[in-house]
């Protein structure tokens, strides 16, 4: 009875025990004895305990794995839509004015008076500037006399003044007919002596030959004296004419020289540059101003051989400043029919008008010409389009099963951030255009509304 007493007061309770739990199992164990009196070895417990907590910490672990694999992935989608898209063909240039005029002195003088500053305004035929000029006044002048004399000897040629060589051609006309005259009558007095008896005939013979002689001698004045009038008055005349000529030809000359003293405008324009003072020396080899048409710029571009080919006369073109990315609408004037041989590119010119003379020629702009353009295509993102399975491009169409399909088309025009879907894809469906690379077909998604929602499930 004692020791059974004993016994029962001494061991603790079999239900009172723990024995999942180590650390209280090693608490209520005072002695190795009472450990070896309940039949347990402590080494075959320690290793049950151990495995129960290895599969609890297992279990533990691998649940969370198997849950993370199933969930489907978060992407963004955006409907394919039918809209006008445009190919562009683009390319980097300058912008010159739509007119330049360098004003070149004709002639070496001072400056005597500039009447516009650089950035005035000016319309065509403007006087700009005058050079110094009374030197060619003077010799203006003396010119203008000279013509005057010229033009009076040419009325004295042609009128009634008789030339010298005129004068002695009558006077031997004169005198052959009255030596003429004196032999005929010498002749006609012998004859009639002769026939009276009263003379000789050898001296009526004679008489004869002095005639004859007279009468050949008046008749070569008479021919001289014709010749002169026809042809040596002429010959005077004209040289006074070619006199007159040559005068006036000084005159407009020197007239010329002076009006190159006065500077106009060619064109209208600003005044782009005067890099004189009053005062310095114009030069014939140095531009005096230098005038700008601006109300229309030209922007002058080099696209590449390969890209210039759809390029025409009379479409429309973009032109952006590249500094600060203003843009204005331009249309296409020429299209250069050689290419550069040193950078295998076409130039090509883009006309746009210029208000208010915000653009500036000499600045740096990209030009953007619309070459084609297609109504009514299927469009969607550049984002959206995924590397196909084969090679070519395919896009992720997300149906109402949030279940996404891998489907291959066909790309078209892209125009900046927008590309053609030629084959492949429907207007309306649902395409990823974040979260798609990774995705396999047919597979589980979930579509987020906006971006803050896939920051959201990220974290």
């Amino acid at each position: 009875m004692q020791e059974t007493t004993r016994n029962q007061v001494g061991r603790t309770p079999r239900s009172a025990r723990v024995p999942l739990d180590p650390l209280f199992a090693r608490r209520d164990r005072p002695t190795r004895a009472s450990a070896a009196d309940q039949g347990v070895r402590p080494t075959a417990y320690a290793g049950v305990v151990f495995l129960m907590a290895a599969a609890i910490l297992t279990s533990a672990c691998s649940k969370p794995e198997k849950k993370e694999s199933e969930a489907p992935a978060p992407v963004q989608v955006t409907a394919v839509t039918q809209t006008t898209i445009h190919r562009i063909v683009a390319g980097d240039g300058m912008l010159f004015p739509l007119d330049q005029a360098s004003v070149m002195p004709k002639i070496s003088a001072p400056v005597q008076k500039f009447y516009v500053n650089r950035g005035d305004h000016v319309k065509r035929g403007q006087l700009l500037a005058e050079l110094e000029n009374r030197d060619l006044t003077a010799q203006a002048a003396e010119s203008k006399g000279a013509l005057q004399q010229a033009e009076s000897n040419l009325r004295s040629t042609s009128g009634a003044s008789i030339p010298e060589s005129l004068v002695r051609a009558q006077t031997d006309v004169d005198a052959s007919r009255q030596t003429m005259e004196a032999a005929k009558q010498v002749l006609d007095s012998r004859q009639q002596l002769f026939t009276d008896g009263a003379l000789a005939r050898r001296q009526v013979d004679e008489a004869k030959v002095g005639y004859a002689q007279a009468n050949s001698q008046f008749l070569a004045a008479q021919e001289h004296l014709r010749v002169l009038q026809a042809v040596a008055k002429d010959e005077q005349v004209k040289t006074a004419t070619a006199q007159v000529s040559a005068a006036t030809a000084h005159q407009q000359s020197l007239d010329a020289a002076l009006s190159y003293s006065k500077i106009f405008s060619p064109i209208d324009g600003v005044i782009a540059d005067r890099p004189l003072y009053a005062g310095e020396m114009a030069s014939p080899t140095t531009p005096l101003l230098t005038v700008m048409d601006t109300s229309r710029v030209v922007a002058r571009v080099n696209i590449a051989q390969a890209l210039a080919a759809p390029v025409k006369a009379g479409q429309l073109a973009t032109i952006t400043l590249t500094d600060t990315g203003e843009a204005v609408q331009g249309k296409v004037t020429v299209v250069s029919p050689a290419t550069d041989p040193n950078s295998t590119t076409v130039q090509v010119w883009v006309q746009a008008e210029n208000p208010g003379e915000r653009l500036r020629p000499g600045a740096s702009v990209h030009v953007g010409v619309v070459t084609e353009e297609a109504r009514n295509a299927m469009v969607v993102p550049a984002a959206a389009i995924l590397p196909g399975e084969e090679g070519g491009t395919a896009v992720l169409v997300v149906g109402s099963d949030s279940v996404a399909h891998l489907r291959k088309v066909d790309v078209g025009i892209r125009e900046g951030d927008k590309v053609q879907i030629l084959n492949g894809a429907r207007p309306g469906e649902s395409v990823v255009i974040v979260g798609g690379l990774g995705v396999e077909d047919k597979a589980k998604v979930k579509v987020l509304t906006a971006p803050e929602e896939s920051d959201e499930d990220e974290k």
